[in-house]
């Protein structure tokens, strides 16, 4: 499975961006996908997360103001953010992860490249 993502960039702060995920090779039939960030210093952490069946969780520092969304059609997960802070400056991560009971160890996790979002004030 290989992910690339899309749409970072530098915007000021309360603007919006979109990011993309296109995952493409091997896909499961059943896998879920989401985003995550890193900050410089500090630890990777979970922004939004979205299960096959559309079933979503946020980090509580960007609920009401990021929406993840997915184009099973397409195997294409997005990331609506609106309201950026400075606070949101990271390098965002998609992620698909997915369970093969055939294989050890069960939980089969990819990583895309990153994307740089820069929020300035």
């Amino acid at each position: 499975v290989q992910l690339q993502a899309s749409g970072g960039g530098l915007v000021q702060a309360g603007g919006s961006l979109r990011l993309s995920c296109d995952a493409s090779g091997s896909i499961p039939a059943i896998y879920d996908m989401g985003w995550y960030r890193q900050a410089p210093g500090k630890q990777r952490e979970m922004v939004a997360v979205i299960t096959e069946g559309g079933i979503t969780n946020y980090a509580d520092s960007v609920k009401g103001r990021f929406t993840i969304s997915r184009d099973n059609a397409k195997n294409t997960v997005y990331l609506r953010m609106n309201g950026l802070k400075p606070g949101d400056t990271a390098v965002y991560y998609c992620n698909l992860e997915y369970t093969d009971v055939a294989v050890t160890p069960r939980l089969q996790v990819y990583w895309g490249q990153g994307t740089q979002v820069t929020v300035s004030s």
